[in-house]
């Protein structure tokens, strides 16, 4: 795409931009008395189709308008892919394990994908991989096997969560743009740490511990491996040697504080690239953004549905795009 065709999509995605939810609309949804209070203020800011959707529908549709828009103005989508490719992998998982149990659950796949999830079903069902992109066909055989011989769930999840992280890694960085780079960096490095912290609460031995990691430039993971092995305050310890080192305090709060650490990082480096006009970097930031917003209205209403407080659901919330 030309910088004159970017210039025009970007123009297009600063109008989208306007429409995005701001910290006072995220303090008017925390105002909300109920889940239907939240999804009527919703529908009034542009949300939904019908107005009568259920929430997980309402989100769905707001992923779906995202990559609809995306679609409308970029003629090669592949170079977005490297946010896709999480579905991807997450479907194949899905086709393994729908397979091995023969049953025929429904809502097991994820639309936004680069692949068809039939596809996935196809090529499990007659256990031909060949017919699926190259990057999924050697894990795709492992994880089978293994759960097709031993039953091993975890170790299929194992297989299938590494080449998910080696293939966002590979193809973000091979993309020659520096917010998919360094979101696929952030990506494997948030999940390696994330690995790490769960094996040793969990006292994974070390052949586990490296069949799980994927490498990444920020992360030596033989040094955290060796960390893992000796203990948490160890892994701790090897993080404030490397710039993951503000992750300590949220990673010895809990799981969830981490995980809002992590979309909280993303946000702060993708902001600059909408000042970036001539590049597909604004529009890669746009995703990510929407993306980030789904996750924090789902948390927010998932609050008011279980009758958290709201102390607890803020500390939960992510810090919005604009």
């Amino acid at each position: 795409m030309a910088d004159t065709q970017y210039a025009y999509a970007v123009a297009r995605i600063r109008s989208k931009e306007l429409t995005l939810l701001g910290k006072s609309d995220i303090d008017q949804l925390m105002n909300c008395k109920s889940e239907k209070e939240c999804l009527r203020l919703l529908t009034d800011k542009g949300w939904g189709q019908s107005g009568e959707e259920s929430v997980e529908q309402l989100l769905a549709g707001e992923r779906t308008k995202t990559w609809d828009l995306i679609s409308e103005l970029v003629e090669d989508m592949s170079i977005f892919h490297t946010f896709l490719y999480s579905n991807d992998f997450h479907n194949l998982k899905a086709a393994i394990k729908q397979v091995y149990t023969d049953s025929d659950l429904e809502d097991i796949y994820i639309g936004s994908g680069t692949v068809k999830p039939e596809l996935f079903h196809k090529a499990v069902k007659e256990h031909d991989f060949t017919i699926l992109p190259e990057y999924f066909r050697a894990c795709a055989e492992d994880a089978y096997q293994i759960l097709m011989h031993t039953g091993d769930s975890q170790l299929c999840d194992i297989i299938i969560d590494k080449a998910a992280l080696e293939t966002i890694y590979q193809k973000g960085k091979a993309s020659g743009n520096e917010l998919l780079s360094e979101y696929a960096e952030q990506k494997v490095a948030s999940a390696d740490i994330n690995i790490a912290i769960r094996s040793c609460r969990t006292g994974k031995d070390k052949i586990f511990i490296e069949r799980a990691l994927a490498k990444c430039d920020t992360i030596d993971i033989k040094k955290l491996t060796t960390a893992v092995l000796e203990g948490e305050d160890a892994i701790y310890q090897y993080l404030t040697t490397t710039v993951y080192a503000d992750a300590v305090l949220a990673l010895k709060e809990s799981p969830s504080a981490f995980e809002r650490w992590c979309d909280n990082l993303i946000i702060k480096h993708i902001s600059p690239q909408k000042y970036n006009p001539f590049t597909v970097s604004p529009l890669a930031a746009y995703v990510l953004a929407r993306e980030n917003e789904i996750k924090t209205v789902r948390i927010l209403i998932s609050g008011k549905r279980n009758n958290i407080s709201d102390d607890s659901i803020r500390e939960r919330l992510r810090e919005m795009y604009v």
